[in-house]
């Protein structure tokens, strides 16, 4: 099985982009500086942190480099300040076993308590008004990035005039804010920046934090991380590298700026990333690259062995625009290894799938839904031998990529004509035997959402027109519910698919939003998901759970208007529902 968390080692020839990446955070001219490494979930993201973290350990000059999961953090109360606070405790312990250096660490994270507590004060008064913290949050964290040494204090005349636009300090702000001399924010952040910047010259080594997985977090996390980011901008000798889904960030902005306009979140992302670095999307060639080392990595191939062949598929990929791929045959020429022809077989298999995980739209080549799709198939391989099937891996293989790529309306009639016709579908073998084009071919409603799949899917070996196979529909179906479904979902699919279940009107903000952060490719995969919690009701009504989000779903995208439609013209007639079908019908 292979896990499902960041890899230290380079399979998609992202070692370019760590290596740019390192280049621009090790110049010390561009110091100051904050990077975004941008992409969709699973695309890799993670990835690129460990790699640059790791090209960075190899250089000559010492960094002070500090790892940060927003999404550790998610819940907590005041998850705001866990990153300053990690930033604290791994800057003391860097400087344990020197004295001088240690009381400099110590002194700076007394700092961070101080500003944390700003921060509770302005959301107690904030809660008590029933006013959003946000604009108070950013007022004491804006201060950190205008405030410079020469500036007079803020006095208690000052303070006490935002107070009163935040409503009635709580108690437990009675008595902490008797005089400028006990409680001034702007003091206070400059404090912070002095000692900040005097640790790091003690130091003397650059400081280089890496954000992960802000696009899992809910929006006030999301962006109170952000916010405690801008306190560390324009320090000396300090740069940050933010891995996120850029989208998903700009959809958080309106959440605490009401009436953010599209420019207003773009331009909040440009003064925060000063250069963004964007994961490309992987074509055919890095698919395979990527699916052949993930089978030497699972059949434990040697050390050398391994990072010959790594290398190998790296340079190919690298000098791809002008030379031809590496062969299989080239890459195995000088292993030595027991059962090779085994292992050719393999990697020829994912010679063939790389073109079709590439190019499915439910796929798109991503690597997390690849390497999960992988485990699916080995766990049934598994079951199958347990049960004493003789059931060759690819044609596993291939069922497992319809089910992904087609969705469970279609492939549950895949197991219906299966069933019907005694495991050798005649269906089948039209499409992998005929020479008709694919739209001269009668399909089930449920199969005509993709045809370029499907004519890409019915060349995979193996051919399925001699096999009978019920016993693979049989494995198969075990695996179909939604819990299969969501298995290979990210996050925010699943946070899409309970709120379109949840929407009660046409009309949703709320669903808007979650469309907007959920992948496209992922889409079918909500709408199935939709459709099999409706097929569990008896009688569909207008208000029915989840019938106003399969709609929306059908209106934002063309396959999952195909798939809606094929399960709603099978429903008990409505006159309701037969306007939302006519609706969608005439829908371009």
């Amino acid at each position: 099985m292979w896990s499902d968390k960041e890899s230290k080692i380079d399979f998609l020839n992202f070692n370019e982009i760590a290596e740019s990446i390192k280049d621009i955070i090790t110049e010390k001219e561009l110091m100051p500086i904050s990077v975004g490494v941008f992409g969709d979930w699973g695309a890799g993201k993670s990835t690129i942190l460990e790699l640059t973290a790791k090209a960075l350990e190899q250089e000559d000059q010492d960094y002070i480099q500090i790892q940060f999961d927003a999404w550790t953090f998610q819940g907590y109360d005041d998850a705001k300040a866990a990153l300053l606070e990690t930033i604290a405790a791994q800057l003391v312990e860097a400087a344990a076993g020197d004295e001088k250096l240690l009381a400099k660490a110590l002194d700076f994270a007394k700092r961070i308590d101080k500003v944390r507590f700003m921060g509770i004060i302005a959301e107690g008064a904030a809660a008590l008004s029933g006013m959003p913290t946000f604009g108070a949050i950013q007022n004491f964290f804006g201060w950190a990035s205008d405030a410079t040494d020469d500036e007079d204090d803020l006095d208690f005349e000052d303070l006490q005039k935002g107070a009163r636009e935040l409503g009635k300090l709580d108690e437990k702000s009675k008595g902490l804010v008797k005089d400028k001399k006990k409680f001034s924010p702007p003091k206070e952040i400059r404090e912070f920046r002095k000692s900040y910047i005097s640790l790091l010259k003690a130091f003397e080594k650059p400081v280089i934090v890496y954000v992960d997985n802000l696009d899992r977090c809910l929006p006030e996390n999301t962006i109170s991380t952000l916010e405690a980011i801008r306190l560390f901008l324009f320090m000396p000798n300090t740069a940050f590298v933010v891995a996120a889904d850029p989208d998903m960030i700009r959809l958080a902005i309106p959440h605490f700026h009401k009436g953010a306009s599209a420019r207003h979140q773009t331009d909040y992302l440009d003064k925060l990333i000063q250069i963004p670095v964007y994961v490309p999307k992987p074509g055919v060639a890095e698919v395979r690259a990527y699916l052949i080392m993930l089978i030497a990595q699972d059949r434990k191939i040697p050390e050398r062995e391994f990072n010959r062949l790594r290398q190998e598929l790296e340079d190919s990929l690298k000098f791809s625009w002008k030379q031809e791929k590496v062969s299989i045959d080239d890459l195995l020429e000088r292993c030595a290894l027991n059962s090779l022809p085994e292992l050719r077989e393999e990697f020829k298999i994912a010679e063939q799938l790389a073109l079709i995980l590439a190019e499915s739209a439910n796929i798109n080549g991503n690597p997390r839904i690849v390497k999960r799709l992988l485990n699916q198939i080995k766990m049934r391989r598994k079951t199958a031998h347990r049960r004493g099937m003789q059931l060759d891996e690819r044609t596993i293989t291939k069922l497992v990529i319809f089910e992904r790529c087609m969705g469970i309306q279609a492939t549950n009639k895949l197991y219906e004509l299966i069933d019907t016709e005694n495991g050798k579908p005649a269906l089948i073998a039209e499409l992998e035997n005929s020479d008709k084009e694919i739209d001269e071919i009668t399909l089930p409603d449920e199969w005509k959402h993709d045809l370029s799949f499907l004519v890409k899917w019915s060349q995979l070996q193996p051919k399925f027109t001699d096999i009978d196979l019920t016993a693979a529909a049989y494995l198969s179906r075990q695996n179909i519910p939604m819990g299969a479904v969501n298995s290979v979902m990210s996050g925010a699919a699943q946070v899409l698919l309970e709120g379109l279940i949840k929407q009660k009107t046409k009309v949703s903000k709320a669903s808007d939003d979650l469309l907007g952060k959920a992948a496209a490719e992922e889409y079918v995969s909500v709408m199935d998901a939709l459709v099999d919690h409706l097929r569990q009701i008896d009688d569909w009504q207008r208000e029915t759970p989840g019938i106003y989000g399969a709609w929306k779903l059908a209106k934002h995208d063309e396959r999952c208007k195909d798939i809606f439609l094929a399960a709603a013209r099978k429903a008990p007639k409505k006159r309701w529902l037969s306007s939302i079908i006519k609706e969608l019908e005439g829908a371009k």
